[in-house]
């Protein structure tokens, strides 16, 4: 009895000793699944290329374009697919909806979405002027014949739109009561519209606009010569992707800065980046473009204003009565920027 005792406790030990050590075996095994999981499948949205869109097909863009061509995001562990979009609503709602990382657009696009709730603010403004020209068929003389006529936009809320209130409001007329304004879509789709006569005028920017004097249509006001600071073009992200992400996204600053440095100080390779972008080799069209989009309007560092973002949130609150008496800086975060100026990285790039 004894001895089978002894036996029967060795059986259940070994038995036990087993069932022990498959456990702690199959313990590790969930363990190192575990790690490889979080380690390999919890980032394979980091993983895949990341995604910068642009609202237009504007020299405002270059910067965007150059970080990629010269190779800059790639210098700083990025990859990135630029994707096109058709005006600044639809990219703030690619944006909004997690398609895009990073978006350039006008800083009245990404007010009127933080106003309306969404998690987005701006990080930089490139152009701090509205770099938009109104243009008119040979029929409109003067501006007092625009009454009754249509202006040609892109969306509402866009900064071509604000464009075309500045314009309308300028020569003493009211947006909507005495001129229409007209929503054509994308902003290459607008002098096509003009050139059907389902609008009567325009507001164009950089090349378009070139295009437009060619064909005859008149141009009636340059709004970047009214001189009010207004953010017109910059770097835009979800306010949760920043702090989640804050190394990522000061590399992506970091890259759209250098980018900067480089066409301001290398027109033959701007204007190579414009040309595979906007798509010609037109050479007026490229120099043009570089003049006025690169030389005259690009901050070499790329601060955004207060200044800037109350003429933003001023113009909101004519069609969004919650702009009104919004504090402009609720709209942009120039943190990154101020860490970049104080580590020297941007001086280190010249003037």
């Amino acid at each position: 009895m004894t001895i089978s005792r002894d036996n029967t406790d060795s059986s259940q030990f070994s038995m036990s000793h087993s069932i022990s050590f498959r456990r702690s075996w199959i313990f590790a095994l969930v363990l190192v699944l575990a790690t490889f999981f979080l380690a390999y499948s919890s980032p394979a949205q980091e993983t895949r290329r990341l995604r910068a869109g642009y609202t237009s097909l504007s020299g405002n863009m270059l910067p965007l374009w150059a970080a990629r061509e010269g190779g800059y995001f790639k210098k700083y562990g990025l990859d990135f697919d630029l994707i096109s979009m058709p005006s600044g609503n639809e990219g703030m709602s690619a944006l909004i909806a997690g398609e895009l990382e990073f978006l350039a657009i006008a800083g009245s696009t990404t007010a009127s979405a933080a106003v309306g709730g969404a998690d987005v603010v701006a990080l930089a403004t490139t152009v701090e002027r509205l770099v938009a020209f109104l243009v008119a068929a040979p029929s409109i003389q003067k501006p007092e014949d625009l009454k009754g006529k249509s202006v040609g936009i892109s969306r509402f809320g866009t900064s071509i739109d604000t464009g075309a209130r500045l314009a309308i409001q300028h020569y003493g007329l009211e947006p909507i009561k005495d001129v229409s304004i007209v929503q054509i879509g994308a902003v290459a789709s607008i002098l096509s519209a003009m050139r059907g006569g389902r609008i009567q005028a325009a507001i164009l920017t950089y090349p378009s606009i070139i295009q437009a004097r060619r064909e005859g249509y008149r141009e009636l006001l340059d709004i970047a010569a009214l001189g009010m600071p207004y953010a017109s073009t910059g770097i835009t992200v979800r306010r949760s992707y920043m702090q989640q992400r804050r190394e990522l996204v000061t590399n992506y600053v970091k890259a759209i800065v250098e980018a900067i440095a480089r066409v301001k100080k290398d027109k033959p390779f701007a204007v190579d980046v414009m040309s595979k972008y906007l798509r010609t080799t037109d050479k007026e069209v490229l120099e043009g473009t570089y003049d006025i989009s690169v030389t005259k309007y690009l901050k070499r560092v790329p601060f955004p204003t207060v200044e800037a973002f109350r003429s933003v949130v001023d113009e909101l609150a004519l069609v969004n009565p919650k702009a009104k008496g919004q504090d402009p800086k609720r709209f942009y975060d120039d943190s990154i920027l101020r860490e970049l100026e104080k580590s020297g990285f941007i001086s280190a790039l010249g003037g």
